[in-house]
């Protein structure tokens, strides 16, 4: 028998799904899932036609688990470094940086890296049931894929630190109040109600969405210069002094603006 797709993806009506499929193993992230998670995010950030994201998983018991530490307990250093380390902190970035907005759909424990990639979602709904942690210091690591970063930026610095420096999980209702995650939900109503934002979300000016999610990254310090750039760029890029001056190029004449 076929082992099944460890990573499923659907598309309906402008809203993606991808779905982490390994619930024997609490969905936890090995080397195959973070290959299959890059494919699809270049995948919807192609896509014009896809407007909002849902990032959810299999069964009821996790979310994600985190990293599979069978995939990363004998890497040497540098292994570690730049095969795992490294190349989750660039996925996880890429998500982030997505055009589109993207929802995290919670059920059972984020703990690890499964939270670390729920905090690279713009959006978290998680079940009342969900369960929240950062437990690297337990096994005398620390948090590898921007969980130090990320979190105290969401939660802010104290509650960050009693969360990494315990490792302490705390649940949805906490998670809530802290502002880790925008909602808690039953279970039986998780889907529906990540469905409604991204539903919400995909009936808005797919432009005016992207570029508010863009200006508010900017305003926390993420891709603050990419940013500028691009809106400066659209914005001069094709006034009648950008035409002026393409044409003066081609034509091999001094160009003659005119502020317009």
């Amino acid at each position: 028998m076929a082992e099944p797709e460890k990573i499923l993806f659907a598309v309906e009506a402008g809203v993606a799904t991808i779905t982490l499929n390994r619930p024997d193993k609490l969905n936890a992230l090995d080397t195959d899932m973070l290959d299959g998670l890059e494919a699809l995010i270049a995948k919807i950030d192609a896509d014009r036609d896809i407007r909002a994201v849902i990032l959810k998983a299999a069964g009821e018991r996790a979310f994600c688990a985190g990293a599979d530490i069978n995939a990363w307990a004998e890497l040497k250093p540098l292994g570690m470094w730049h095969t795992w380390i490294r190349r989750g902190h660039q996925i996880f970035g890429r998500l982030a940086g997505l055009r589109q907005p993207s929802i995290a759909a919670i059920a059972g424990i984020a703990f690890g890296g499964g939270l670390e990639l729920a905090l690279s979602c713009d959006l978290r709904v998680a079940a009342e049931t969900a369960k929240f942690a950062l437990p690297e210091v337990t096994i005398a690591t620390v948090p590898g894929w921007t969980g130090t970063q990320r979190l105290p930026l969401l939660i802010g610095e104290a509650r960050a630190k009693q969360m990494v420096l315990t490792g302490q999980r705390i649940d949805a209702p906490t998670a809530a109040a802290w502002g880790l995650i925008n909602e808690a939900v039953p279970m039986a109503d998780l889907d529906k109600r990540a469905n409604e934002l991204a539903r919400q979300i995909a009936a808005n000016a797919p432009v005016s969405v992207q570029t508010a999610k863009q200006l508010m990254n900017a305003a926390l310090g993420r891709d603050a210069a990419a940013t500028l750039e691009a809106l400066a760029g659209s914005m001069t890029g094709f006034t009648e002094d950008a035409i002026e001056g393409r044409a003066a190029w081609a034509e091999r004449r001094p160009p003659k603006f005119t502020g317009k």
